[in-house]
């Protein structure tokens, strides 16, 4: 076993008690008090220059190598894990279960764990980084787009120079320690499509006096999912899926309106401009087909996610070297998820991972998934992601000299 997976996995009592502090009290969105706090605690007493956010709860902590050969202008690399919680009512039995209506369902109490202890791992390690290390701790990934706030105050250039890399790692429910990832795109952009219906409303008893939206919105939904498989390229696919339907309160009444939320997931500008342009002219069309007007907001929320094609080849190179070419997997294809570590590897090359931490003790219907109310995740591996995360800027920077 090498070196820092030795010292990772010695940090893991101590890892596992942080992530588990965070798991059974989390918080959602760009305002994470106590997850800041506990971080803050987390790095007190490390030879670190830190800093945090003014519109986000935000931590950034640089590391400042002290290798003999170190350039001058010696260059950075950027180690990200985010922080942030869902509302979602956790329904598992773990011991530290969410104590609050919001639930850590994807994971993110381990990325925060998991980069406490890659800092620590680097820390005994300054006289052998060539460079600086910028590690980014970030509120807000589920949907509120926290990386681009986190930019927008200078993260990228924290240690002086912006960054030549940047490395973040996301567990999943694949195999223990399993490590997957690909060149090129890697995950889903997500857009939000909003349709508001607007008709006349009415009396339930008497549908002729009025312009009902119901009947056109349900139309609609149809419209869409034939939409998706018969208007868009089998080999760019999009995944479209309607979660949200609002029309009326009283049960004897025809609404004057009918609104429908959908999530849409897109692989590539072309299909983005497709599903933009096409959903807004089914809801228009179909609309004046019942006596209806449209109203139409698309938003786009997060880009694709790429990962940079020979950052990419060496990572996996070097994750293979770390773990194990048994422990490597080259993702056959991208994945309709999303992730807002997109806006940073739209500015500097990187890589992002996937990391396998399915339960062996538990059956694997019992296990749920990432946004699931009953998912759990197998925390021994923050030894892993500590040492793989702090092997990858090493062995960064080490290329620098």
């Amino acid at each position: 076993m090498s070196t820092l997976l030795t010292e990772a996995n010695a940090l893991l009592p101590q890892l596992q008690e942080l992530r588990r502090r965070l798991h059974a009290h989390p918080e959602v969105g760009l305002d994470l008090p106590r997850t800041q706090a506990a971080v803050l605690t987390a790095l007190g007493g490390l030879d670190l220059e830190v800093s945090t956010g003014v519109e986000t709860t935000s931590v950034v902590a640089v590391l400042r190598g002290t290798h003999p050969d170190k350039p001058a202008h010696a260059p950075a690399v950027l180690l990200r894990g985010d922080m942030d919680a869902l509302p979602i009512e956790e329904l598992t039995d773990e011991p530290f279960k969410s104590t609050n209506k919001n639930m850590h369902a994807c994971g993110h109490d381990l990325h925060t764990a998991g980069l406490v202890g890659a800092v620590q791992v680097l820390h005994q390690h300054r006289e052998d980084l060539a460079g600086d290390v910028v590690f980014m701790f970030q509120p807000g990934e589920e949907g509120h787009n926290g990386a681009s706030v986190m930019i927008n105050e200078g993260v990228l250039d924290a240690a002086g120079p912006r960054v030549i890399a940047a490395f973040g790692a996301h567990v999943n429910m694949d195999y223990r320690g399993l490590v997957s990832t690909k060149p090129g795109t890697l995950q889903a952009g997500s857009n939000v499509l909003h349709i508001t219906l607007h008709g006349r409303g009415g009396h339930g008893s008497q549908p002729q006096s009025a312009i009902d939206p119901v009947p056109a919105l349900a139309e609609l939904v149809t419209a869409l999912q034939n939409m998706v498989s018969r208007r868009i390229n089998t080999f760019d696919p999009i995944a479209l899926s309607v979660t949200q339907l609002k029309a009326g309160e009283a049960i004897n009444v025809i609404p004057a309106s009918a609104t429908l939320g959908a999530t849409v997931r897109t692989l590539s500008q072309e299909s983005l401009d497709i599903v933009r342009t096409q959903s807004k002219q089914l809801a228009k069309g179909i609309a004046e087909a019942h006596g209806c007007t449209a109203e139409v907001d698309f938003q786009v929320q997060y880009p694709v996610t790429v990962n940079d094609e020979a950052e990419t080849a060496w990572t996996l190179a070097q994750v293979r070297s770390l773990l194990g070419a048994d422990r490597v997997e080259v993702s056959p294809h991208p994945i309709m998820p999303s992730e807002d570590f997109s806006f940073v590897l739209h500015e500097v090359p990187g890589t992002y991972m996937m990391l396998g931490a399915k339960r062996t003790d538990v059956p694997e219907e019992g296990q749920g998934d990432n946004h699931s109310p009953f998912v759990i995740f197998d925390d021994t591996v923050l030894g892993d992601q500590a040492a793989l995360l702090s092997h990858l800027a090493l062995e960064r920077l080490r290329t620098e000299i």
